[in-house]
């Protein structure tokens, strides 16, 4: 009994690392092309299941699905409605695994074939490069997966004998929930809903359990995964929360829905296991109620997604939105990254260029500048942070010159940022009537570029400000020293005046600087990403 129990242990860690050999050699060769697809496919929530289902049938785990979704929330990439989509479709598509499992695993019973290929599988990846050596970490992450299963069968054959369905809670209510929890636990110590899905089946063809009992544990399986989006929606975002606990809500009510059905289906599961077998039957159960959530779900996403809102709220407040949520969990492509940098550099930018539109208009109002305060400091940190971290792959000009425009990008936002707060240069360019047409231009430039319809930062508009201003602050300069020479004004009003042309031209120079950085990396993101060799 003791080498049943050590072999079932060593079969569902040869599963688990067979799994995670295998997604992320699937997420490697998707690469940027799944972040692709996630944040351009996913417009309606329709669109945003298929997506789901599709990407994580592809990748073969919800849980890469989720914790990607999220981040991509907390970075700005997808709208939380957008990511209702892609988490609802997630959940069918971590049922394909539990039917590969079932075929290749445990009817087909492709272990011997798995023996033979892992070792051509291993010498792709010692001497292979690029694609080669990944279609090799795939197939042996597979074959690693088929051998864990076979594991688990021998192990679970021996146990038997001592561990019967009568030995497990019976049906009726108590009975099944007891299980519904039992598989929400098993899940969250295993960290994977495909290895616990796996071993129900094993169990049930076994005759360790039956199909209520491996039913029942599959609902509780449905919500044990989505505690690893909301361990990764800590610390992120106050959106990254949202996506988090709408995976959460999703599943507990969708699990909700299939219990009750559980009960009330039990005699027309039992007839269908009879006609195809129990691990059919349960698979049919177990996609069939995901399915449903989700038909139940997606023409109330709009008031689900309120709902959500209300339950976590959004930041108030006038600091709010500068949490930028560039989780590092996007680290792991570079292009997402680079991505997710961008539009936090643009967020940052459409915020200090709001607040220097308000201070520079005919009724100046410097409130917005007020509110900027420690807290525009601390998410150009952040971006900065994030872009140290960055881990660029070697010959890629793209991405490394998109790099190098973010950071240019992030040194101008902190300059630009530092001098938003010089409020007394901006009263000084009201008092002169050549620089107040100036400033005013600025201010109206800086408030179409910042308005959540526009298409960039201005960049042109603002190269062509810098250019009168230089030449309008210029002529002015040499009029105010004639002017100091025949008393017209005092030396402290020439100082004072002769500062704040030096922060208009530099002011504007900084934004200018920004919007064509900004330029830069939008065009260099919007490339395709070279494939992989």
């Amino acid at each position: 009994m003791n080498a049943d129990i050590f072999l079932l242990i060593g079969g569902v860690g040869m599963f688990l690392l067979g799994m995670d050999v295998m997604t992320r050699a699937l997420k490697d060769i998707a690469g940027s092309n799944l972040r692709s697809v996630l944040t351009r496919f996913t417009t309606t929530p329709l669109r945003g299941v298929l997506t789901g289902a599709t990407a994580t049938a592809l990748i073969q785990s919800s849980s890469a699905t989720t914790v990607m979704t999220v981040g991509f929330v907390g970075a700005g990439l997808m709208s939380l409605p957008q990511a209702m989509g892609v988490l609802y479709g997630a959940n069918i598509g971590t049922t394909a695994t539990g039917w590969l499992v079932s075929i290749l695993g445990l009817k087909l019973q492709l272990e011997t074939v798995a023996m033979v290929a892992l070792l051509p599988a291993s010498l792709l990846i010692l001497l292979g490069r690029g694609r080669l050596a990944r279609a090799g970490q795939v197939v042996a992450g597979l074959c690693l997966l088929l051998i864990g299963l076979d594991m688990m069968q021998g192990a679970m054959a021996g146990a038997t004998a001592l561990l019967r369905p009568e030995f497990l809670p019976q049906g009726g209510l108590w009975g099944l929930l007891a299980l519904v929890f039992a598989g929400l636990v098993l899940t969250l110590l295993i960290q994977s809903s495909s290895a616990t899905v796996a071993l129900a089946l094993v169990v049930l063809q076994g005759g360790t359990i039956n199909l209520m009992q491996a039913a029942a544990l599959v609902v509780g399986m449905n919500i044990g995964t989505t505690f690893t989006a909301l361990l990764a929606s800590l610390g992120g975002a106050r959106v990254m929360r949202q996506a988090a606990v709408a995976n959460l809500g999703f599943n507990v009510i969708t699990s909700g829905i299939a219990f009750p059905l559980l009960l009330a289906l039990g005699p027309p599961l039992e007839r269908l296991s009879a006609l195809t077998g129990p691990l059919t039957a349960l698979l049919v159960f177990h996609t069939g109620f995901n399915v449903l959530g989700t038909a139940l779900f997606l023409p109330l996403t709009g008031p689900f997604t309120a709902l959500i809102r209300r339950l976590v709220p959004d930041d108030a407040g006038p600091g709010a939105g500068l949490v930028l949520g560039l989780d590092r969990a996007l680290l792991s492509d570079a292009r997402t990254a680079l991505t997710a940098a961008r539009t936090a550099s643009a967020l940052i930018a459409g915020r200090i260029f709001a607040a220097l539109s308000a201070a520079l208009r005919d009724s100046p109002d410097y409130r917005v500048i007020a509110t900027l305060g420690p807290e525009m400091g601390k998410a150009i940190d952040e971006l900065e942070q994030f872009l140290a971290i960055v881990r660029l792959p070697p010959d890629l000009p793209v991405e490394e010159e998109v790099y190098s425009a973010l950071l240019h990008e992030a040194d101008h936002l902190r300059r630009l940022s530092h001098r938003a707060g010089q409020t007394n240069h901006m009263a000084t360019l009201f008092e002169d009537p050549s620089l107040r047409r100036a400033a005013c231009l600025m201010g109206g430039i800086l408030g179409r570029a910042a308005a959540p319809d526009a298409r960039d930062l201005e960049s042109d508009h603002l190269a062509r400000l810098q250019d009168l201003a230089e030449h309008r602050t210029g002529r002015h300069r040499r009029g105010l020293l004639l002017g100091e020479h025949a008393g017209l004004y005092t030396l402290a009003e020439v100082f004072a005046r002769t500062d704040a042309m030096r922060w208009l031209q530099r002011s504007v120079h900084h934004a200018e600087r920004i919007g064509h950085y900004d330029r830069i990396a939008r065009r260099g993101l919007q490339q395709e990403a070279p494939p992989d060799s």
